[in-house]
């Protein structure tokens, strides 16, 4: 394959070089992947499976994920199709793998309150629906703008800004009521 060219006008990487591309983008970015499979589940070992999954699905479009403008992009919006479209049964074996990558990931910190405020915050994140909680997460944790947000989200601007307000309004709610 070394050498084709494909119909974009690029070139065929053979697989030694398609999987070694890869690699080096996951040990680039696995910190940071893991940490958004974190935030997005709020479970280790839900995140692990959506890193897994999602990792497996970026690797058999590789050609087309590297050959992206933006390849982390590309990355997040599968992570969180992956998340939204996941499902598990009661009955389905849950595995326990253990990943050097989630065992080093703490609840995230906010700057500004103390850490136990802020683990707090975090706790009530977890608790929003999905799609709210993917905002949060992309628009705070991950610092993406709102049009970066509803690329990802697979939405528009507006329905990014309606998720983030109406998680922005929950979690003020929560959090005075369990100061209150």
């Amino acid at each position: 394959m070394d050498g084709i060219v494909d119909g974009q006008g690029t070139h065929d990487m053979d697989d030694a070089e398609r999987r070694a591309d890869f690699t080096a983008y996951v040990r680039a970015r696995e910190q940071s992947l893991a940490r958004l499979a974190y935030l997005l589940t709020g479970d280790r070992d839900a995140a692990e499976d959506l890193l897994q999954n999602s990792l497996a699905k970026v690797y058999r479009h590789w050609d087309r994920v590297r050959g992206a403008e933006l390849p982390d992009a590309y990355v997040r919006r599968m992570m969180v199709n992956e998340n939204n479209s996941r499902w598990r049964s009661l009955l389905r074996r849950r595995e326990s793998p253990s990943s050097h990558v989630l065992d080093v990931i703490d609840p995230p910190g906010v700057a500004g309150l103390d850490p136990t405020a802020s683990i707090d915050l975090w706790r009530h994140v977890q608790g929003l629906p999905t799609q709210q909680r993917a905002a949060v997460v992309l628009r705070y944790y991950e610092d993406l703008t709102e049009a970066q947000t509803a690329e990802v989200l697979g939405c528009s601007v507006g329905t990014v800004k309606s998720h983030t307000s109406r998680a922005i309004s929950a979690l003020r709610t929560r959090m005075s009521e369990a100061t209150a």
